[in-house]
């Protein structure tokens, strides 16, 4: 029998932004913020993307939604069987195909307009894509806030009326709104306090369960992507790195990025020790990256092969599981 086909499938993806200098502000280079990222979100999954802080994660994301019009590649969405690239869609066609990709980002502060009330805020794609009357949609967006432990009677308020974590929750509320299929969650809990944060997770879980979502979920949190993720994908200066099942590449990390990432999460056990890995340097710039592997230059497990040659995304199959990695001393 063969395999569903993924709800999204990435090729290629590039998204690139100019760099401009002197009086005239002439482009003078660009920032290759996502590189040629191939990926694949399957229906019904969480697919974590980790990596550090201005890797790409976030580009990628919006990219993807086309909220940032890619300069390269196809995002091919899967349309009733058919495969549709968002990157080719006339503005009529994907405004339909963005009701069915939401997301929720991550500062609950300022992802909500303090001049509208709650009810503004999450009416406003129902009423854009034409679902329901007014009426229904007030009895609809009543369920949703219930959905996510908030009260009907909370959509008359405004968002300075509410919490941190309430906000969160609206956000949540906001993306369901339109009934959409992938919700992309751009580090949706890292601005949470812990208590609330595994609240939100918990929650994200509950309406993955009830609703059939699919999640592509963005965090710089190691900890947080194991809990609610599928698979993994680690991305590194605009790159796919290492994509696996979640027990998988935490049980056998194949790229020296990946096993450093995992090295720096806190352990609970003081009685358990932990060899942290510290990489060399910086991250290099993405206007100008090193030639060969990109992580070469900090990898401490570096060859004269790496300086050289850009590895590709190849996938070793490991106990009957794939396991992709971008390494040269990468093993099954």
């Amino acid at each position: 029998m063969a395999a569903e086909a993924p709800l999204v499938s990435i090729r290629g993806l590039e998204l690139g932004y100019p760099v401009r200098s002197g009086l005239f502000k002439r482009v003078v280079g660009s920032v290759r913020a996502v590189a040629g990222v191939d990926l694949d979100i399957r229906r019904g999954e969480t697919l974590g993307l980790v990596g550090e802080s201005g890797c790409g994660k976030t580009s990628l994301g919006k990219a993807m939604l086309q909220l940032e019009r890619p300069t390269g590649g196809e995002v091919l969405l899967d349309c009733g069987g058919a495969r549709r690239d968002l990157c080719r869609m006339r503005q009529g066609e994907l405004r339909e195909a963005r009701r069915r990709m939401q997301i929720v980002f991550q500062d609950p502060y300022s992802s909500l307009n303090p001049a509208f009330t709650i009810y503004g805020s999450l009416e406003d794609a129902m009423r854009r894509y034409g679902l329901a009357t007014r009426a229904e949609r007030r009895r609809r967006l009543g369920e949703l806030l219930e959905a996510v432990n908030m009260r009907p009677e909370h959509m008359d308020r405004y968002p300075s009326e509410f919490s941190g974590g309430q906000r969160q929750r609206i956000g949540i509320a906001r993306a369901l709104s339109a009934d959409p299929e992938l919700v992309v969650c751009d580090e949706a809990v890292s601005a949470l306090d812990v208590s609330i944060r595994a609240q939100v997770l918990n929650l994200l879980l509950k309406l993955k369960a009830e609703r059939g979502l699919t999640y592509l979920f963005i965090s710089h949190d190691l900890s947080v992507v194991e809990y609610v993720s599928d698979r993994i994908a680690v991305m590194y200066l605009g790159r796919i790195v290492e994509l696996a099942g979640t027990e998988e590449l935490y049980s056998n990390p194949l790229h020296p990025y990946t096993r450093a990432l995992l090295s720096a999460i806190p352990i609970a056990d003081p009685d358990r020790a932990r060899r942290r890995i510290v990489l060399e340097g910086d991250v290099p710039s993405p206007v100008d990256p090193p030639p060969g592997c990109p992580f070469h230059p900090r990898c401490p497990d570096r060859v004269e092969e790496c300086s050289r040659v850009p590895p590709a995304l190849r996938t070793h199959m490991i106990k009957g599981e794939a396991h992709a990695a971008a390494c040269h001393l990468a093993k099954e």
